[in-house]
């Protein structure tokens, strides 16, 4: 009888044991989520802001200044920093890409130390969230009036005449949208994770 009581002690022990083991390595494996998670919203937001950073587009548009004389050939140019949406939006792109890099520097230090750096880092995870929103909602506007113009305030559309900057944006809003989006689901895994530890 003591010695099937010895058994049963020794094999709660082990339970433990592998209790402690799974979570070690449940840890692990959200650890690893998270950062491939950060290194991908780093590199979207990168590849957003130089994108739209780098693009230029010039055009001869012709201007007709007095209706009984011909056209005049103007070279136009389009660049980001013309329109002051599409300034916010590298601005903003490149604030996300230095914080995710600056998050994985900080994830990696702290890897296995228990602290609230963990909160700071989802708050200003939900704070990139709302940064990306807005400055690709800023810049999408931009870009719709530059597709269709708008004939009520008399704005003609130039994406007809510079459409491969109109491209460019387009493809940076993209790749914004989806790098908020992985901001976002770091977000929800960081509540998951705070929500299962409170139980």
């Amino acid at each position: 009888m003591e010695s099937q009581s010895q058994y049963i002690g020794s094999n709660s022990g082990m339970d433990g044991v592998v209790q402690k083991e799974g979570k070690v390595a449940n840890q692990s494996k959200a650890g690893t989520c998270e950062s491939i998670l950060r290194i991908l919203a780093f590199m979207l937001t990168l590849t957003a802001a130089v994108v739209l950073g780098v693009s230029k587009q010039t055009e001869i548009v012709s201007v007709k200044i007095v209706p009984t004389l011909p056209p005049i050939d103007v070279p136009a140019t389009a660049k980001w920093h013309y329109l002051s949406a599409f300034v916010y939006f590298v601005v903003a792109n490149a604030i996300a890409c230095a914080y995710a890099a600056f998050s994985l520097v900080l994830l990696f230090a702290n890897r296995g130390t228990k602290s609230s750096l963990g909160l700071v880092i989802i708050f200003l995870d939900q704070l990139m969230v709302a940064l990306l929103f807005s400055c690709n909602g800023a810049a999408a506007a931009i870009g719709l009036m530059g597709y269709r113009g708008n004939s009520h305030v008399q704005w003609n559309k130039v994406c007809n005449v510079f459409g491969r900057f109109c491209n460019h944006a387009a493809a940076a809003i993209v790749l914004s949208l989806l790098g908020s989006l992985v901001f976002m689901y770091l977000v929800v895994l960081a509540a998951l994770g705070l929500h299962r530890r409170s139980k």
